[in-house]
């Protein structure tokens, strides 16, 4: 079945507005076997819906349209469907008295605007709006099915959820679609890519393969498409099987887990506490383990230590080491480790010390430069990175990093 979102509103085109809609519905459909083949966000304009609508008509089965349905001026989408569906509009008693029992439960005064909502395409299915006053609607051309919602993301999701989701269960499915997410670290997309050639090249004819790069992060996500789920499920985790015997030292996590979890769930396995040390990366490690709810179970605290004062006051980094070597080097890093480790006397810590730039690099240490360490009870290990040039993504690598490397200290993997 080809499926296409239509979204409307000039709030999207001109960036005012995130276009979040479009997203959940694609995520919502995926997960109930339907793909969407096209996304289209158009303007508040009748000549604009008139040739979204014409397109979709003759390329998709399924067409799910958001907004423009509310009781402004500049809502027209009823309009220019019902002259597109060459139909009129026509009150509903149905959706009046339920906008009437809207209004009158949160006291607002009736006006003609209010009243306009209870339009609709006279030959089209209501699909009710139990938490606002635009109704959905449900009609059929030429074999394909169109349905209007509003555009107030929390009054669509009730829909979708409601209505669309189950009649879809019941009518239109004929396929599964499964994904399996593998999260890997350590090398970039390329290098792994071209690794993988030879493997990528024997998977099953069900399954499909997509490199999803992130900072830091490279995403394998694996799609079993088919009728059969029992046989899409098992040739996915075949391939599951192959990747973990392929890059075990760059597999870590699955699906929707994020790094600062697994940590997480380590050290509460564990029963361990970390501290953590930051410089280049300005809290930004601390700021990913605590928006895990509970992590004040296993993190102690850190600590920003952006100058060389700081390090030397508060982490008890040597006045030697720092002259010799400066602050973005192997000696220093290690003793921000261990020093953050002694001071909150807890059993692991992370540390980090770079030129995030975009200024501030020399030929010897150019921007994107990172030492970054991690202690145990009875070690330190350090590595040295160059991530490039753009500040906000060297913070993002370096912190998606440290966690990695502090992962594998924990399971006593190579790092």
């Amino acid at each position: 079945m080809k499926t296409e979102i239509i979204t409307i509103g000039d709030e999207i085109l001109i960036g005012q507005t995130v276009d979040t809609n479009s997203t959940w519905i694609a995520n919502e459909l995926n997960l109930i076997g339907i793909d969407v083949a096209k996304i289209v966000s158009i303007s508040d304009n009748k000549e604009e819906i008139f040739k979204a609508l014409y397109d979709a008509e003759n390329y998709a089965d399924l067409v799910l349209i958001t907004g423009g349905l509310g009781p402004t001026d500049d809502d027209i989408t009823k309009k220019a469907l019902a002259e597109y569906f060459n139909t009129k509009l026509v009150q509903s008693k149905e959706v009046l008295e339920h906008v009437e029992a809207f209004a009158s439960k949160r006291k607002v005064w009736m006006n003609e605007r209010n009243i306009r909502q209870a339009d609709i395409l006279e030959n089209s299915e209501i699909i009710q709006n139990e938490i606002g006053t635009a109704p959905g609607m449900k009609l059929k051309k030429n074999d394909v099915t169109f349905i209007a919602m509003p555009g107030v993301p929390f009054e669509m999701k009730r829909m979708m959820s409601n209505y669309i989701i189950p009649w879809l269960k019941e009518n239109q499915i004929d396929q599964y679609i499964i994904h399996k997410l593998i999260l890997t670290q350590g090398w970039p997309e390329s290098r792994l890519a071209e690794y993988l050639e030879s493997w990528e090249k024997n998977i099953p004819k069900e399954i499909s393969i997509a490199y999803l790069p992130s900072p830091g992060i490279i995403k394998l996500r694996l799609t079993g498409k088919g009728n059969n789920k029992k046989l899409l499920e098992e040739l996915i985790q075949d391939q599951v099987k192959k990747l973990e015997k392929l890059i075990p030292e760059l597999i870590c996590g699955y699906d929707s887990e994020k790094l600062e979890e697994i940590i997480g769930n380590l050290l509460k396995k564990e029963n361990s506490q970390l501290s953590i040390a930051e410089s280049c990366t300005g809290g930004n490690i601390s700021h990913l383990l605590t928006s895990i709810p509970g992590s004040s179970e296993y993190f102690s605290g850190g600590v920003v230590a952006y100058s060389n004062k700081i390090k030397k006051d508060v982490l008890s980094v040597s006045k030697s080491n720092l002259i010799d070597y400066g602050a973005v080097s192997k000696e220093v890093v290690e003793e921000m480790a261990t020093g953050v480790k002694n001071l909150y006397k807890t059993d692991f810590a992370i540390a980090t010390s770079g030129i995030a730039g975009p200024t501030g690099g020399t030929e010897e240490k150019p921007v994107g430069t990172t030492w970054i360490a991690v202690a145990s009870k009875d070690k330190v290990i350090s590595k040295k990175y160059v991530f490039g040039n753009h500040r906000n993504r060297n913070i993002q690598m370096a912190s998606i990093t440290a966690l990695n490397m502090l992962r594998k200290l924990i399971l006593g993997l190579e790092i």
